[in-house]
């Protein structure tokens, strides 16, 4: 049985006078490395090249130190923040015997000041304070997020490939479109296979033919729209491929579950599964936050506001179940989250915006409920079993 993802607590009790506790300070070209030793009074700071090798020699290094000062180091843990790097040097850790962790960097409390002082000294310190008291079991000090296998991380790498591709081919239209409209030529559409035999025969409202430096680079933005069109395609067949060869893989599975519901296709199903269904949430309240579909309320005294959604999650899945909310009450009208959402709108047509953030938020739990306990939500319409 797969262990779930709650890291809002260190899963062993900290141990002081046995553990060795170091964080990384990580920049482009160097690392700072600060450390508590067992035994040893001073807090010591290393700065070291950009190499895991090195690392592992440092703490290596301090364990000795700490034995020679007669403490027996039983465990060493190491802790840096998410950012550029990813997950690699955590995975290289762990698979040395280290104990590994990832702190979310927006989770780390700063100081309010206007003009504080910020060095990679100082982060180091912020780090070890939060980390300490995390590993202590105490809450809100910082969160630590889940570190995915390489497998996992390789399998979201499509979709977000294609969402990528997708953006950059409606900025090569719209450039296209833009160039026309400078020139007053309007109604063209440069998505069609016959577009570019046609660009010899447009003409401006003056009679004159496009310029032949503004012919040349739309015809030059028409092959770049045709490739990355052609890699869009590729990366949808790979996709239906790998579907059809591994159909009982267990995210494969989930994904083809998911799109048996009238109103998600593929595109959002496979999202979905790779982002956040396949992962090992412990509720319904941790589906919500990890998508960012919570609220952000700023009370203090009699001040009672909200300031929208919390924004801490995950972009994608935040767009995403948006977006397939709103096909939701297109697709499945006789469910029972589309007649609660119209029960809640139908004489306030102003929060019809606001009560969809919380259609996407129960539509969300009740599709993880659906994958991982096989629950299918009322009044919802599947397709056939393929």
């Amino acid at each position: 049985m797969q262990t779930l993802n709650d890291l809002s607590r260190a899963p062993v009790a900290l141990e002081p006078a046995s553990t060795l506790i170091a964080v990384i300070e990580m920049s482009l070209s160097s690392w700072l490395v600060a450390g508590v030793v067992p035994g040893i009074g001073r807090q010591p700071l290393k700065k070291l090249a950009v190499d895991e090798g090195a690392l592992l020699r440092l703490l290596h290094r301090w364990r000795e130190e700490a034995e020679k000062a007669g403490c027996r180091i039983e465990r060493i843990v190491v802790a840096f923040e998410a950012g550029r790097d990813g997950f690699w040097l955590a995975r290289w850790l762990k698979a040395r015997g280290i104990e590994a962790h990832v702190i979310h960097a927006a989770s780390v409390a700063v100081s309010r000041e206007h003009r504080r002082a910020k060095t990679d000294r100082l982060d180091t310190e912020l780090l070890k304070r939060a980390f300490l008291g995390w590993l202590r079991g105490e809450r809100d000090h910082c969160k630590v997020v889940a570190i995915p296998s390489l497998k996992e991380e390789d399998a979201k790498r499509p979709n977000r490939e294609r969402e990528s591709l997708v953006c950059e081919q409606s900025r090569i239209v719209n450039r296209m479109k833009a160039a026309l409209i400078r020139l007053g030529i309007r109604g063209f559409n440069p998505k069609l296979k016959r577009a570019a035999g046609r660009l010899d025969s447009l003409r401006t409202p003056d009679g004159e033919p496009i310029p032949p430096n503004t012919l040349a680079e739309l015809r030059r933005d028409m092959e770049r729209r045709r490739f990355v069109s052609n890699q869009i395609r590729q990366i949808e067949d790979a996709r239906l491929e790998r579907l059809e060869q591994a159909p009982d893989d267990e995210p494969h599975a989930m994904v083809r579950l998911l799109a048996r519901v009238i109103g998600v296709g593929i595109e959002t199903a496979d999202m979905l599964v790779h982002e956040v269904l396949s992962r090992n949430m412990r509720d319904r309240r941790a589906i919500a936050r990890y998508a960012g579909l919570t609220g952000s309320p700023d009370e203090s005294g009699r001040k009672r506001r909200e300031k929208g959604l919390a924004r801490s999650g995950n972009a994608r899945v935040r767009r995403g179940m948006i977006q397939l909310a709103w096909r939701f009450l297109t697709y499945q009208k006789e469910s029972a989250l589309a007649q609660w959402y119209r029960a809640r709108t139908q004489n306030a047509n102003s929060a019809r915006k606001p009560m969809i953030v919380a259609l996407a938020r129960k539509l969300l739990i009740a599709l993880w409920r659906f994958v991982r306990q096989g629950v299918v939500p009322d009044g919802v319409v599947l397709r056939p079993a393929q």
